[in-house]
């Protein structure tokens, strides 16, 4: 192996001088990075299906989104503690064990059917997700070369937005599909009958995805997976007595950024498929709309990829800024062209959105030294902020759905000053290299 490589095989020293290989770890983390992010973006299709079934207004379909992302807010802190309590690895095991019952009881609520069984089993599924995400992310920042920590994380972010691509085709093709709401046109009024079926129509893919957890939860609790936290907690205790986060203005700006920026993912992918099916738009079916959806998230992987290239070149704050940029400018198309142009702006936008969560997480922890730990919670926390898309469910019920898309672009504004600005470290400290494994 090269040397100059450590990034293609991450290794620690343990306490006993055994060289620790992070490689595997990473690559069996990057499925995990997958699976969440492919079960969140199955409710990009879930959502015009379930507002057909229970006849929803945008704000109660928007609704269903931000029970998810409330998630993130309460579920984040018992995630840190659990991990401290149990071990890095069994709480993986327990988060995809969370995600499976939610994905039972979701087919439950199918059955029924049931908006509330509906919204609490989401819930439940975000709460896996949420524990998932709390241990995931500061293990690929502090594992390799912390000069690539924020190259690293697009990388393995790049396999979430391979599941957010392939999300919209199986919601497409086996709930949207085989759905009579799914397969006419926009305001077609559907029978009891019609409602019940469609209703039950999520049954089969949410039984597949629960499959898949439980095999991917047994598959992570025979793998000897490295244990990273709880040595290294201890070992900082008296030290972070001391130190206080909100002395890092990185950190004080980073925690609203990357809240403010989920707003604006998740309200452009929400209403995407209600969108440019529109007549005014593109006219298509919520089956052929949750298709055009696979290319957003397309554009996600393909800008992560990038993005991780460039990052080794130029810096990461001045790219941020260009992305943000980009991402006003295409909102600001989407709202006042109409047509397919209108629908090819909203589709740009994941290009430029592609490199925030992962870039503003890293630019967020960096210089917090030995506080790295309790700022990567508060940066995972701050993913509640996808719940605020309910206020632009709101501005489309009152506004006009297109109109809805300005809060999108004022948001981009906000990762601009980020970039620009609230990105700045201050009261830096020098990066402690990890020196042992647990595992």
């Amino acid at each position: 192996m090269n040397a100059n490589q450590p990034d293609a095989a991450p290794a620690a020293v343990s306490a006993d001088g055994k060289v620790v290989r992070y490689g595997p770890a990473l690559t069996l983390l990057a499925s995990l990075f997958f699976m969440w992010g492919f079960i969140t973006v199955i409710n990009n299709t879930l959502l015009p299906h379930l507002r057909s079934v229970f006849d929803l207004n945008y704000t109660q379909t928007t609704l269903i989104e931000s029970v998810w992302f409330i998630a993130y807010f309460v579920a984040s802190i018992p995630s840190a503690k659990l991990i401290e309590k149990v071990g890095y690895k069994n709480s993986l095991v327990c988060g995809l064990g969370i995600m499976a019952a939610g994905a039972v009881g979701m087919m439950l609520a199918a059955s029924i059917p049931s908006y509330g069984v509906t919204l609490f089993m989401l819930f439940v599924i975000a709460s896996g997700i949420t524990l998932l995400q709390v241990a995931a992310n500061p293990y690929v920042a502090v594992v390799g070369k912390p000069e690539t920590a924020s190259s690293r994380l697009n990388l393995v972010q790049a396999m979430n937005s391979a599941g957010t691509m392939l999300a919209p085709l199986f919601g497409a093709f086996l709930i949207l599909g085989r759905t009579r709401g799914g397969t006419v046109e926009a305001g077609t009024v559907l029978t009891p009958a019609e409602r019940l079926a469609d209703a039950q129509s999520v049954i089969l893919p949410y039984g597949l995805v629960a499959a898949v957890l439980v095999v991917l939860a047994i598959v992570i609790w025979r793998f000897p997976l490295p244990d990273m936290g709880s040595s290294n907690r201890r070992a900082t205790k008296d030290e972070r007595k001391s130190l206080s986060l909100w002395k890092h203005r990185n950190l004080v700006f980073g925690v609203p950024a990357i809240f403010i920026y989920l707003i604006a993912e998740i309200g452009v992918a929400n209403l995407f498929v209600n969108f440019v099916s529109r007549p005014d738009i593109a006219n298509l079916t919520n089956e052929q709309a949750g298709r055009y959806l696979t290319l957003l998230w397309a554009g996600m992987m393909v800008g992560r990829f990038a993005g991780s290239a460039i990052m080794q070149r130029f810096d990461a704050a001045h790219v941020l800024a260009v992305a943000s940029i980009g991402a006003f400018v295409v909102m600001v198309a989407t709202v006042f062209l109409t047509g397919p142009m209108a629908m090819w702006a909203l589709i740009s936008v994941g290009l430029f959105h592609s490199i925030m969560f992962p870039t503003i997480f890293t630019l967020g922890i960096k210089g917090l030294g030995s506080l790295t730990e309790e700022g990567s919670g508060l940066l995972v926390m701050a993913i509640a902020g996808g719940a605020l898309v309910v206020v632009q469910g709101w501005i489309a019920d009152s506004y006009g759905l297109q109109n809805s898309f300005l809060l999108t672009a004022a948001c981009e504004l906000y990762v601009l000053f980020y970039a620009l600005w609230g990105s700045k470290p201050t009261h830096a400290v020098a990066h402690e290299p990890l020196a042992q494994s647990t595992g």
